[in-house]
């Protein structure tokens, strides 16, 4: 099979979607791999390496994505790259089509096969291709909220961990999964104060034994959220439903109770975020204010520490691309059904129940197209 990896085009995305280890792997099972100029990068990763490791170097997108049977990415596809769409093709990567109507209209329209890292789930319930990304985020959630909470950059000046005679950061981390563990995770590292809401009863008792009840668990209704967000400083949106447009749990009139200066943070704007206020920005103009409040919406986190993303998410996709390239779509979803459930788009339907829910679309499964029920 001919795989293609095109640089990526949205705003400060310098990840790559595959390392030279994954090129030589491929090309040793016989696959011709056709990476793009460059593409590599902004992960550190330079040409020579991938050439070294067997790649062909093309020095234009539209010969790594024309001349490709399957076009393995880290993000979404832009506008600028729907010129390459054709039926048949086979695009693996992160999609969250929920909130991107216009895109999933084009994935349709050309017949594109559509694999989402963000959707594949295996037997036990997890998301593995989201997964790294996800520990990614939640750290660097706490990373940026310390840096916007200083002064120059239009925060409460606020010092996170607080020092002795001065009261730390209240931190309030909506989701307790991935996201909001890791968040947690650093923000207690750093000494600051922290409260973890969520709906599940079953995981707080989980988060309450892995922080050895240090941080304050609240179950999730629109008063605790509305009543915590009062007195914190930094408030992490990780809430998740899978293929869905996320939850909107705080309010605009919430957002107007917390205190002039006070930063949020918005990881799950990949999904539409959890904030009524939110809208998602980038790498170049990251932030705003509403109602005093700094928004933070940069809807690839992760892309500003390429380098430490770039392995950690190929480590995860590599095994399901490799499997992709051996045995095709087809006979990939029916060997390995997790690589089914990733299937967003197919042969011109929408193939996921919660895409198609969001947008208000008909969707048909993919197991009646595949011809298995």
């Amino acid at each position: 099979m001919i795989i293609g990896v095109p640089r990526e085009v949205k705003d400060h995305e310098t990840r790559v979607s595959l390392v030279p280890s994954g090129a030589a792997a491929l090309t040793e099972a016989g696959h011709t791999v056709l990476v793009e100029a460059g593409a590599g990068e902004g992960s550190s990763l330079m040409d020579e390496e991938f050439a070294r490791a067997g790649a062909k170097i093309v020095p234009t997108a539209a010969e790594a994505w024309n001349d490709a049977e399957l076009v393995v990415k880290v993000k979404e596809p832009q506008p600028s790259e729907y010129q390459f769409f054709r039926p048949g093709l086979t695009l693996f990567t992160y999609l969250h089509l929920a909130p991107l109507p216009d895109l999933t209209a084009e994935l349709v329209k050309y017949g594109v096969n559509g694999v989402a890292y963000e959707t594949l789930v295996e037997r036990d319930g997890s998301l593995p291709l989201l997964t790294p990304m996800s520990e990614v985020a939640g750290r660097m959630s706490v990373q940026v909220g310390a840096q916007y909470l200083e002064r120059p950059m239009g925060g409460r000046g606020i010092l996170l961990g607080g020092v002795p005679g001065v009261a730390p950061a209240n931190v309030a981390i909506l989701g307790g999964g991935v996201v909001g563990t890791n968040a947690a995770r650093i923000a207690f590292g750093m000494g600051a104060h922290v409260t973890i809401i969520d709906r599940n009863l079953q995981r707080l008792r989980e988060l309450d034994d892995i922080f050895n009840g240090n941080v304050v668990t609240l179950a999730s209704n629109a008063y605790t959220i509305s009543d915590t967000l009062k007195h914190s400083d930094l408030v992490i949106g990780g809430v998740l439903i899978p293929g869905a447009s996320a939850p909107r749990l705080v309010r605009r009139d919430m957002i107007s109770l917390m205190k002039r200066g006070s930063v949020v943070v918005d990881v799950a704007i990949d999904q539409g975020g959890c904030f009524e206020t939110s809208h998602a920005t980038t790498h170049t103009d990251p932030v705003y204010f509403v109602e005093g409040v700094l928004h933070y919406c940069v809807s690839n986190m992760p892309a500003a520490v390429p380098h430490t993303s770039t392995f950690a998410l190929t480590n995860a996709t590599f095994p399901y691309l490799l499997e992709l390239a051996n045995k095709g779509l087809e006979e990939a979803c029916v060997s390995h059904p997790a690589i089914a459930t990733g299937v967003n788009t197919y042969r011109g339907e929408i193939t996921h129940h919660s895409v198609a829910e969001s947008q208000g679309k008909p969707w048909k499964t993919l197991a009646s197209m595949l011809g298995r029920s």
